[in-house]
């Protein structure tokens, strides 16, 4: 005999969630490294060339995005499986 199995609770978008924060997180974290290696990198006074300064914007947009949506993500799931205890 087989058994028996939970029911499956519908999605909530916490898996989504987590996926779009570490998406951003590597984006980010991703177009800093094409900056530092290939573009010329940065200093105090901001990046040295003009691909790196259109890249530097997007590494200080997707950081801190990918950032607070990974901490919401991983919120809801710890929120998640203690509800199921």
């Amino acid at each position: 005999m087989m058994p028996a199995r939970e029911p499956k609770l519908p999605s909530d978008g916490t898996r989504t969630i987590l996926q779009a924060g570490l998406s951003m997180l590597a984006a980010g974290l991703l177009a800093l490294l094409l900056l530092q290696t290939l573009l010329g990198g940065f200093t105090s006074t901001g990046a040295h060339t003009n691909l790196g300064w259109m890249v530097l914007i997007v590494a200080l947009m997707c950081l801190p995005f990918g950032l607070l949506l990974t901490a919401l993500g991983a919120a809801k799931s710890l929120r998640n499986r203690a509800g199921r205890r």
